[in-house]
């Protein structure tokens, strides 16, 4: 099925991805420079994880261009571009102390606040308006990816104050964010043409398949899981060390040990 792509979408898109690349670098360069490590490990550091996000983002973008998600019939291959980059990131992280260590001296309202790039999704309520994608995908989509981004700058925020507080209002924002991204991922497969679609057979999603609009389900949203499981990781190790310092506090505050 042929289908027109706004003049509008491949320059937003483009600029937006570019943005958020450039924003996590950032990031990461600040924070490597904070950390006491020796030079050598902070360049390690910060030329692996750029090897990887840069790398992944390019693979995104050719294999979007050439088409690969767009398959002329049968079963949807998208599911492919957005699962297998999550499930590397996971072994990962998890194989790499490398990888450990350098989110260990990440800030965790950094982790939180980058994630202010999603406001970009109002683009699928920009398309909705002009009639090229469903509204079934599009709504839910986009205001659930506006209204997570604009909280991240104020949960971020809230790391500064009371422990307990700022836990339960990182772990709802973070669980949110999935369920926002989940919905959406389940929607766009409900409504694009596939086997598997079942509504918007007036107005199928088509452009999600299509560069330049699958770089958000195959590198977008691949990347918030990842920073939304890397919050989470932070948030149980934070909690973790917390109460290892209230034992210990308790321990050294308890009646008959000198002080």
């Amino acid at each position: 099925m042929s289908y027109p792509v706004p003049a509008y979408l491949t320059p937003y898109l483009l600029t937006g991805m570019v943005s958020i690349l450039t924003a996590i670098l950032v990031g990461l360069r600040r924070a490597l420079r904070r950390a006491a490590w020796p030079e050598r490990d902070r360049a390690k550091a910060f030329w692996s994880v750029t090897a990887l996000v840069v790398g992944w983002f390019v693979i995104a973008l050719l294999t979007s261009m050439a088409g690969i998600y767009r398959p002329p019939s049968g079963p949807p291959t998208i599911q492919y571009g957005l699962l297998i980059p999550i499930v590397a990131g996971v072994v990962l992280f998890r194989m790499s102390p490398l990888l450990r260590r350098t989110l260990a001296i990440i800030p965790h309202r950094w982790l939180v606040g980058v994630q202010l790039y999603r406001v970009l999704g109002v683009i699928a309520l920009v398309l909705y308006a002009g009639g090229h994608l469903p509204g079934l995908f599009a709504l839910p989509a986009g205001v659930g990816d506006v209204l997570v981004g604009i909280f991240a700058p104020s949960v971020a925020a809230a790391l500064a104050g009371s422990a307990k507080a700022s836990e339960r209002r990182v772990r709802l924002w973070n669980l949110l964010g999935i369920a926002d991204l989940v919905i959406a991922v389940t929607a766009g497969f409900l409504t694009s043409p596939s086997p598997l679609q079942i509504a918007a057979f007036d107005r199928p999603n088509v452009l999600i398949a299509m560069f330049p609009l699958a770089l958000i389900p195959v590198f977008a949203v691949p990347l918030s899981i990842l920073l939304h499981s890397a919050s989470l990781t932070k948030l149980s190790q934070d909690g973790a060390t917390g109460k290892r310092q209230r034992i210990q506090l308790k321990a050294n505050t308890a009646p008959g040990i000198p002080q």
